[in-house]
């Protein structure tokens, strides 16, 4: 490719949506494209290890259904992004946009479609987010990690192309682990909470994790947690004997992926594949509260393919302890998670993007 296509990518809201675009980006910029990341200030904040992107803010906010006031006051924030976002445009003269979901990626789709850009939009999850929703009847296309997306009316269901998640290419170019889990291994166990740490896991596992080690089974734990929740997890492991090791949020997470054999998680789809692709056995335990219950969805899909655990939130004091027991007992049950993961494969997710790239007509 000799002249470079502008293409802007926005993104936003919470680490399963910013990452992917990150990665997307970095891509693209490999190909000789000229690439900018459009963000708001939430989503700016994960991006302090992606030092060479060219990265713009433009505010934006979600509409709340909660208050009069407030969801007045969203609206004239919706349209200002969306003015400040046809300036942006006109200014820099992009050929392609995509969309990573979420609603910071709403008013520079908008006016995209104001100055006939053509834009695509992108969808990890596996019901489609409200934000894409409004976006599909003027996307060119709506690229999924999932052909068992939900929620595409039937009419735009021709805009739907598979691509698979995109996630960092590090981890998809991970050899498959060649081990089985002996008996004899400890269980080294990661906790991951997702780009929103996840405050109640810090409060809950370690007490379940505690009952565990107390029937015999041999833990070490690196837990991810808030920065205020360092302290008490490191008296509590302490206190009872408990190996550990905490850190705070991190895009990059090859070096935890190495050094276990199990990890508990929220259910974010980028985050979930990425430990496929590391063929790590995971517990999925879904954040309750997300849009359209679209992280219960995803990690039912996970473990119908049997690829992972599942325990709902609510039902972790129950269920979680008795599980542990279980697999450290019998690891036979790890080693078929990871037999099945190692069949599945993105490999070629950067591939199908290039290929629909190379069709487009700027």
């Amino acid at each position: 490719m000799n002249k470079k296509i502008k293409t802007i990518i926005a993104v936003g809201g919470t680490g399963g949506h910013v990452f992917p675009g990150c990665y997307l980006a970095l891509h693209l910029i490999e190909k000789n494209y000229d690439v900018k990341l459009i963000t708001d200030n939430r989503g700016n904040k994960f991006l302090k290890s992606f030092k060479n992107l060219n990265i713009s803010i433009i505010s934006s906010s979600p509409i709340s259904k909660k208050n009069l006031l407030i969801k007045f006051y969203n609206i004239l924030v919706i349209i200002y992004s969306v003015l400040r976002s046809l300036f942006f445009l006109i200014s820099n003269r992009p050929s392609i946009i995509f969309g990573m979901g979420g609603y910071s990626s709403f008013p520079i789709c908008i006016a995209a479609r104001f100055l006939k850009i053509k834009f695509f939009i992108y969808e990890n999850n596996l019901i489609i987010g409200k934000a894409n929703k409004y976006l599909l009847p003027f996307a060119e296309k709506i690229l999924v990690s999932f052909e068992e997306v939900e929620g595409v009316p039937e009419k735009y269901k021709h805009k739907v192309i598979k691509v698979g998640n995109i996630i960092n290419k590090k981890i998809i170019d991970l050899p498959n682990k060649n081990f089985e889990i002996s008996n004899s291994n400890n269980f080294n166990l990661l906790i991951l909470g997702g780009s929103q740490a996840a405050k109640i896991f810090a409060e809950k596992l370690p007490k379940i994790l505690n009952k565990c080690s107390k029937q015999g089974v041999k833990l070490k734990i690196y837990q991810q947690c808030l920065p205020s929740q360092n302290e008490d997890l490191r008296l509590y492991y302490e206190k009872n004997s408990i190996k550990f090791e905490t850190f705070n949020f991190s895009e990059n997470l090859n070096n935890y992926f190495s050094k276990v054999n199990l990890a508990i998680t929220r259910s974010g789809s980028s985050m979930l594949a990425e430990l496929t692709h590391a063929n790590i056995p995971f517990i999925a335990v879904p954040l309750p509260t997300s849009a359209d219950d679209h992280q219960l969805k995803n990690g039912e899909y996970y473990k119908n393919k049997k690829l992972s655990f599942l325990i709902e939130e609510k039902d972790l004091d129950d269920n979680l302890q008795y599980l542990l027991e279980q697999l450290y007992k019998d690891r036979s049950l790890l080693n078929d998670i990871i037999i099945n993961q190692r069949q599945f494969s993105d490999k070629n997710v950067y591939n199908n993007i290039d290929q629909i790239l190379k069709e487009m007509k700027y």
